[in-house]
């Protein structure tokens, strides 16, 4: 995220050269990286190298981190303020330290697959695992639902680039939950 104060990298891809490098520093460079979830761990430490950075980990993920550095640093709790109004959640899901960012200037959350957009994008899911289908619990859900909740959002991103839900987003959070939560019990 381009912002005033400093640009964010949300779920930084592994690929780093030296052509990304120089496009990235064009756009005013990195002040600190964030994480939704250790799918996105293998070349953090590159990138915070790359633009003296911060990998912003949450620390019910700790045990993930395959290559600790002096780069990263792990915050504890539901929520980290950052600038520009932003602010790091910690909404579990199919990893304690799931994260969504909430960026209020897009009137959006960057949710990576913690709230996966559906094929219609007017819908979002939550699962445990995605390569095995395993769903998560109602409680798991229900608490994922909870950490968004006091957010303004409009707009989700979802970890790929044409998964977004471009407008009530909050609301198709609530009413996924919901035809999610009936699924599971259903027999």
């Amino acid at each position: 995220m381009r912002s005033p104060e400093g640009n964010l990298l949300w779920d930084c891809i592994t690929l780093l050269d030296d052509a990304t490098v120089a496009a990235v520093r064009e756009l005013g460079g990195i002040r600190a990286i964030a994480i939704s979830h250790p799918h996105y761990y293998a070349s953090m430490v590159e990138w915070a190298h790359a633009f003296d950075a911060t990998v912003l980990l949450h620390a019910g993920d700790r045990q993930w981190v395959m290559r600790p550095d002096p780069s990263i640093e792990f915050w504890t709790g539901k929520t980290k303020e950052l600038w520009d109004g932003m602010t790091l959640i910690n909404a579990g899901g199919h990893f304690d330290g799931g994260t969504v960012l909430h960026w209020p200037a897009g009137r959006g959350l960057l949710a990576g697959d913690i709230l996966q957009v559906a094929q219609d994008r007017r819908w979002v899911s939550f699962m445990y695992s995605y390569p095995n289908y395993i769903p998560l619990s109602a409680a798991k859900v229900d608490s994922i639902v909870a950490a968004v909740e006091p957010y303004e959002f409009e707009r989700i991103h979802g970890a790929w680039w044409d998964r977004n839900v471009a407008a009530g987003a909050k609301n198709a959070v609530r009413r996924s939950a919901e035809r999610y939560k009936t699924a599971i019990a259903v027999r």
